[in-house]
């Protein structure tokens, strides 16, 4: 075996224990997790339904103090 096959080689496989261990870790992370599960919302409780952006009073104040 030549000098330049012996690297190749080497590279080869540590690449392809670099990947073996990402998808295992993701397979493993994937199974562990617990999924969660999207409920309907019951009620009809107009506070806690936020739409978008709002600007506050702690925003504005912000937006203030950071003009340059």
């Amino acid at each position: 075996m030549s000098h330049g096959q012996t690297k190749l080689s080497r590279r080869n496989f540590l690449l392809a224990v670099g990947a073996g261990g990402a998808a295992s870790a993701a397979a493993i992370a994937a199974k562990t997790v617990p999924q969660a599960q999207s409920q309907p919302v019951v009620g009809g409780d107009d506070k806690k339904k936020t739409r978008g952006y709002q600007a506050s009073e702690h925003v504005r104040n912000y937006y203030r103090t950071a003009k340059v």
